[in-house]
């Protein structure tokens, strides 16, 4: 199994605790690992090949994203095997602005385990789940929320999911203006989930 996680979770103990149970990670080394994040940004990037690149498009804004993985024995983070650096170039179709983001990372995976390609599948698979929960977030405002005892939060992020999901299903982009299409007519959810 390999666990993903944002800086919030790059943690020693994080990492000793998956790698405790053999699982395997990858995190993302931002300002709260410093002197890992110094270490990353150290190494010798631009000998190394370019070793993939995908191309998207979505949000108004086309995406193309560079990755490069080195194999490492040094740094300062349990457990890891090699070293990744994804260069993001992002162009609002709109406005024509052109920003460059790099972003480091630290996997156990050895590379004889994993290939650069399933790497950022991983880590772009991460972000698709942070993205339902900005959705959760900012649509449902969810963080908000006064469900505090037993199991009332959890049954309501499992209907915001699933509100989510159909409408998602459905070939919804902009859950907001749907959910407010569906809540003028009590019918609408209902044929929705299929249940008229």
């Amino acid at each position: 199994m390999v666990i993903t996680s944002d800086a919030m979770h790059t943690q020693r103990e994080h990492a000793d605790y998956l790698l405790g149970r053999g699982a395997h990670c990858i995190v993302i080394a931002k300002g709260n690992q410093k002197l890992l994040r110094k270490q990353l940004k150290a190494l010798p990037w631009k000998e190394i090949p370019l070793q993939g690149r995908t191309r998207s498009t979505g949000h108004g804004r086309l995406e193309i994203r560079r990755i490069k993985a080195a194999t490492v024995s040094n740094l300062h983070f349990p457990g890891a095997r090699q070293a990744i650096q994804i260069k993001r170039r992002r162009t609002h179709r709109k406005t024509g602005t052109t920003t460059m983001k790099t972003v480091y990372a630290v996997t156990s995976l050895a590379v004889e385990h994993t290939t650069p390609t399933h790497l950022a599948q991983l880590i772009r698979g991460h972000w698709q789940v942070e993205a339902l929960h900005h959705v959760r977030d900012t649509t449902f405002t969810e963080d908000a929320s006064q469900l505090r005892t037993g199991n009332a939060p959890r049954a309501m992020a499992t209907c915001r999911n699933l509100a989510i999901g159909a409408l998602r299903l459905a070939g919804v982009n902009n859950i907001a203006t749907a959910l407010r299409h569906n809540a003028r007519n009590p019918e609408r959810p209902l044929g929705l989930l299929g249940l008229t």
